[in-house]
């Protein structure tokens, strides 16, 4: 009988080659899909969502078979920018697009996607330098080895080309980007009748019962949820819906603060979440939330949500010739981000976020005002921060008046 091994393991049970049979248990990998990657904090298939500091705050992009709210700002401008940016990384990606909405036609906002900066770098690398003669300007001048060789373009561009991409907003998208991959659009007035609209058979309103059923449609034909298993190399379907639960959808939540479909929303999310989890895909919605009357809804579509974040712009406010807010263009809530696996929600350690945005960058950051009473602050905002010292001091002292310093 042979000697036992090391650990009580048989000398049989060793291989010829001198190595053991057992082997590292090894988990089932995910997936290879393009344009997206496993998270490093639970290892879940993540995609960007166009906006690469966006994708920071959420903790590296959005979670594959979750939904994603956009508050919308009053005017709607920088919601339906994001929607954009949306749909365009998913074009860029190869992914399928389904795009909804009751005010726009899909078409229109699929032509006037923003073009990815990505196609810029091919050409900037094949252009030719011409030599420039000797005891010229450019000749005095030199630059380290190491910086010689490297592209002259931005560096966040370059390192966006993994994962997340930046648009050039004053130019659209390419037309045979837009026709490599397979679209679905979803035009209210085109795809309800009157009849239909008037009709109160169903639990949800019309209108959302037809946006379900084609969702349903594109998941299942498409075999994102496995019941048609997709031939070749899996995809992921992006699906954008625009100011869902506005007027324009058939629902009163907006106008009336005892709506008659008080649950019709609510009902929607809740039926569409159940059927993200179950497929690969993921959804960006764009909520009017200001204009609802009755908040208790509010708080139940943030609750139905697995990701909420509100935007507030500057345009038309008291803070848009504040000088204090000069380089910013509105102001970022994250109020809901997903522990996926867990029945509480995360919370976001920056708290105080805004927005702005250029030609070729919509970028996210800590708010950061200049110090009070500075040299970097207008005379006009030193008299208002001034005359409110002034407001706060008035209890601390009868003393502590105008200019005069406090008397403790």
């Amino acid at each position: 009988m042979a000697a036992p091994g090391v650990g009580g393991m048989s000398a049989r049970n060793v291989p010829a080659g001198g190595e053991t049979s057992f082997r590292r248990k090894v988990r089932g990998k995910l997936p290879a899909l393009r344009g997206a990657r496993p998270s490093v904090h639970n290892g879940q298939l993540l995609v960007s969502t166009g906006v690469p500091s966006l994708d920071h705050i959420l903790g590296g992009g959005l979670a594959v078979g979750t939904l994603l709210v956009i508050e919308e700002d009053t005017y709607g401008t920088y919601s339906n920018l994001l929607l954009k940016y949306f749909v365009a990384e998913g074009v860029v990606n190869g992914h399928e697009i389904f795009v909804a909405s009751a005010s726009e036609d899909p078409q229109m906002t699929l032509k006037d996607l923003p073009a990815p900066l990505t196609d810029e770098l091919p050409k900037l690398d094949e252009r030719k330098v011409e030599p420039e003669a000797p005891g010229s300007a450019g000749d005095s001048m030199k630059i380290a080895w190491r910086y010689q060789n490297l592209p002259k373009v931005e560096s966040v561009t370059l390192s966006s080309s993994r994962f997340g991409h930046y648009y050039d907003i004053s130019k659209p998208m390419c037309p045979d980007m837009l026709q490599s991959v397979k679209t679905h659009r979803f035009y209210l007035p085109q795809m309800i009748s009157l009849e239909e609209a008037y009709s109160s058979s169903s639990k949800m309103t019309c209108d959302y019962s037809q946006l379900l059923h084609s969702i349903q449609q594109a998941v299942h034909q498409g075999g994102f949820d496995g019941s048609n298993p997709q031939r070749g190399e899996k995809n992921i379907l992006r699906i954008g819906i625009q100011s869902l639960g506005s007027v324009l959808w058939g629902d009163d939540i907006c106008s009336d603060e005892r709506p008659h479909n008080v649950h019709s929303l609510t009902r929607f999310l809740y039926a569409l979440r159940g059927l993200l989890r179950s497929s690969l895909s993921v959804c960006f919605i764009t909520l009017p939330e200001h204009l609802i009357q009755n908040k208790a809804i509010t708080v139940r579509v943030r609750n139905l949500s697995d990701t909420v974040v509100g935007l507030e712009s500057f345009i038309g406010s008291e803070r848009e010739s504040n000088p204090l807010y000069k380089d910013y263009h509105g102001l970022l809530y994250v109020h809901k981000i997903p522990r996926l696996n867990s029945l509480i929600c995360d919370e976001t350690d920056t708290k105080d976020l805004a927005f702005k945005l250029k030609r070729k960058l919509f970028s996210i950051e800590r708010l950061h005002l200049p110090p009070d009473l500075s040299d970097t602050v207008s005379r006009s905002s030193k008299q208002d921060v001034a005359g409110s010292a002034k407001l706060l001091s008035s209890g601390c002292g009868t003393a502590a008046v105008g200019n005069k310093h406090l008397d403790f």
